[in-house]
């Protein structure tokens, strides 16, 4: 019987994960969380977004904001507990790369957003 590389069990190939091993995941809690759907809430009222995306990674959660599904984020809402000593954790970053507002507190790194719809 000839074994064709990829054909073989599932659970061959399977490795043993725990709770121990399996690397802590940056989230948002629910304050946070809350804080920034109720901004969404508010945009997608206004019919300037129509979708969002959110990433817990090892090193950072993301809040992604699309004016449509198909493009690229409009805003992305990141939380890096590794510069909360230093910049602040969260931030707030364009759609070209450009970190617009960095800080301690999520409220007033979000009014940055808030403050560029109310003007246009």
């Amino acid at each position: 019987m000839n074994v064709i590389p990829g054909d073989t069990e599932p659970t061959e190939n399977r490795v043993a994960t725990g709770s121990a091993s399996a690397a802590p995941v940056v989230s948002f809690d629910r304050l946070e969380l809350s804080r920034i759907l109720n901004l969404y809430g508010r945009m997608v009222s206004d019919g300037e977004w129509r979708d969002y995306a959110i990433d817990f990674l090892r090193d950072r959660a993301v809040f992604s904001v699309f004016r449509r599904s198909s493009e690229v984020p409009l805003y992305r809402i990141e939380k890096d507990p590794r510069l909360a000593r230093k910049q602040g954790m969260y931030s707030v970053i364009s759609a070209g790369g450009m970190i617009l507002r960095r800080g301690h507190e999520l409220d007033r790194v979000l009014l940055v957003i808030d403050r560029k719809l109310a003007v246009v």
